[in-house]
């Protein structure tokens, strides 16, 4: 009898010891899939923000492009400006000294602007 005992003593041992890897593995499973859904959280927030960010530079760029439209309608004289008489010229270098962000796109857009400027008044 002492033999059968023996061996339910190694078959339980063993029983355990399988469960006890069991039960490592399903921990180490469940810290890679919590580490996963974090890395997905702070990539969502990480894309809602580029998103942001994104939405914000196009409102700009329209900005821009909007005040771009409005010095070519001004081109042909003086206007009206915040109850200021302004120059279109003047305006431009106004708008210059505002866009820090993308100063090189503004001076080639005013180099282009006085060039024809230029054109128009030897036309005249």
């Amino acid at each position: 009898m002492t033999s059968s005992n023996g061996n339910n003593s190694v078959c339980e041992a063993s029983r355990r010891h399988r469960l006890d890897r069991i039960e490592a593995i399903i921990e180490s499973n469940s810290r890679a899939v919590q580490a996963m859904m974090e890395q997905q959280a702070t990539d969502r927030l990480k894309r809602e923000e580029e998103k942001i960010e994104h939405e914000q530079r196009m409102a700009r760029l329209e900005d821009l492009m909007a005040a771009l439209a409005n010095i070519e309608q001004g081109q042909h004289g003086d206007w009206v400006c915040g109850g200021n008489l302004r120059t279109p010229r003047r305006q431009n270098r106004m708008l210059a000294n505002i866009d820090e962000a993308q100063p090189t796109m503004l001076r080639r857009l005013m180099a282009i602007e006085n060039k024809v400027d230029t054109l128009i008044e030897r036309n005249q």
